[in-house]
């Protein structure tokens, strides 16, 4: 097989990639799926577990409500039909982080059917990702390999996460580059925070993904072999691995070989995909009816019940916002990054006298001084209504810009929000164009060589005596009557 760097720009162009998607989002409920214990990440060992969740001989699941209704939120959230009455059924399998021998999951009768994600394309377009199912089920242990202190290997089995709630999303298989991939699921998870059903974290597992990846030759009828690329901790990464992936497999067909249906590890220390196990054959996980669970009915009245916690969602959050304020596309991708600060945004701005003013003190101002500092937004000592403040200080013109970055200097500087240090230092804006124009002679009568320039035709000489009025009035001028008033008495000199 040619080396993956070998591989040239027309070869590349030869294939057709088709990737479809398998994401499994544990819901953030307080109790597991089927029983009572406490649904929370960490803790020690086995110690968030009781005969259900462990699969004792007597115990009987029962369905967390609050599980389906985030499962309900999630589906519509993607546009999926939700399904009034599915089943659960019982995937047998055994593995030693899964003590019932069996996960109780949804097969062919989930919850949700036939939704889409609409996703940026590198042309400037969007393009439409079929989500063929969103079903129910639960997660199980955790197997922890240790093999580093002595040349013996050892597997430690927690069974805390054993019931914890997931919904798995599956893609239909319509994207064809990795790009597509990030975009797709940065949008899903990006939807899932807002709905609040989950916190997406993909270090503690709450968000994982595998990618099913083949590749055909262009014009092909029939989809290529596919690999499953598994254990993938972040969106970056996974681009990689599919990246990789595309370009293995055509070299793979390149030099006569045949791509093999497995399941790969993404190593991206060494930036490769390794052989995991084989698929050749479906595994059979002889699926039958949960005995002990009813079919689950999710009729007319409490689906409309749930759906009213469907919270306005970013894409059109954000088209709204561009309009209600008159704020730029990016402005609005910038504060409906998450739902919190898009609320804190939108109530700012209703206060305000200027919501534009609003945006643009928070993208320049604060967002310099955050940066500078090293901390988050939310780390700002500058609030909210103090940024409001601000918003409308400046807009009555009551504060110079110049005053403005001072106070917001000292408020960064002191730790303090910009209500507290206004209210302390209140600097004054001098609008009254007596006292103005008093100074403007003074500056005018002590520098006779600028007014000549100005006289003679050089116009830009008038910042200059802006600039000194400015220096003698400690920056208190206002900035729009001092302008109108030097050029003024300059044309009258």
């Amino acid at each position: 097989m040619p080396t993956l760097t070998a591989l040239s720009p027309e070869i590349l162009a030869k294939y057709q990639p088709v990737i479809g998607l398998e994401v499994h989002v544990q819901l953030l409920t307080e109790s597991k799926a089927f029983c009572g214990c406490v649904n929370k990440y960490g803790g020690e060992p086995n110690t968030h577990t009781c005969p259900t969740c462990l699969g004792l001989p007597g115990a009987l699941p029962v369905l967390n409500r609050k599980a389906v209704e985030f499962a309900v939120l999630a589906a519509k959230a993607i546009h999926c039909e939700i399904r009034e009455t599915s089943i659960f059924a019982r995937k047998n399998y055994f593995y030693p982080d899964n003590p019932k021998g069996y996960q109780i999951s949804q097969f062919d009768k989930p919850i949700a059917e036939g939704g889409w994600l609409e996703v940026p394309t590198a042309e400037g377009g969007t393009k439409r990702i079929g989500v063929t199912r969103l079903h129910m089920e639960e997660d199980a242990g955790k197997s922890v390999h240790d093999g580093f202190m002595d040349s013996v290997n050892r597997t430690y089995i927690d069974l805390n996460r054993c019931g914890t709630p997931l919904v798995e999303i599956v893609s239909e298989p319509d994207l064809r580059t990795a790009d597509e991939v990030f975009e797709y699921l940065t949008k899903l998870k990006e939807i899932l925070l807002y709905t609040g059903v989950s916190d997406c974290n993909m270090e503690e597992g709450s968000l994982r993904c595998d990618a099913n990846v083949s590749v055909m030759l262009k014009g092909a009828k029939e989809y290529g072999t596919k690999a499953e690329v598994k254990n993938v901790n972040s969106f970056r990464y996974i681009r990689s691995a599919v990246e990789y992936e595309i370009e293995r497999q055509i070299g793979v067909i390149e030099d006569g070989g045949r791509v093999v249906q497995e399941s790969r590890l993404w190593n991206q220390g060494e930036g490769r995909t390794y052989s995991m196990r084989s698929k050749e054959q479906a595994h059979d996980y002889r699926y039958f009816p949960e005995p002990d669970l009813p079919p689950l009915v999710v009729g007319a009245e409490w689906q409309a019940e749930i759906l009213k916690d469907l919270p306005e969602l970013p894409e059109a959050r954000r088209a709204r916002m561009e309009a209600e304020y008159g704020i730029t596309p990016q402005d609005a991708m910038t504060f409906t990054a998450t739902r919190a600060f898009a609320d804190q945004f939108e109530a700012a701005a209703k206060k305000a006298k200027s919501p534009r003013r609003v945006a643009a003190l928070l993208t320049s101002e604060i967002t310099m001084r955050v940066r500078a500092a090293g901390i988050e937004m939310e780390a700002s000592p500058v609030s909210m209504d103090g940024l409001v403040l601000a918003a409308d200080l400046a807009e009555s013109g009551e504060l110079s810009s110049k005053m403005l970055k001072q106070l917001l200097d000292t408020a960064f500087a002191n730790g303090e929000d910009f209500l507290a240090v206004y209210e302390r230092e209140k600097p004054q804006q001098i609008s009254d164009t007596g006292a103005i124009e008093a100074m403007i002679d003074e500056v005018i009568a002590a520098n006779p060589k600028q007014v000549e320039q100005y006289k003679g035709g050089k116009k830009t000489v008038a910042a200059f005596f802006v600039g000194q009025v400015m220096k003698a009035s400690k920056g208190q001028a206002n900035p729009a009557v001092l302008n109108q008033l030097v050029a003024a008495k300059l044309d009258q000199a």
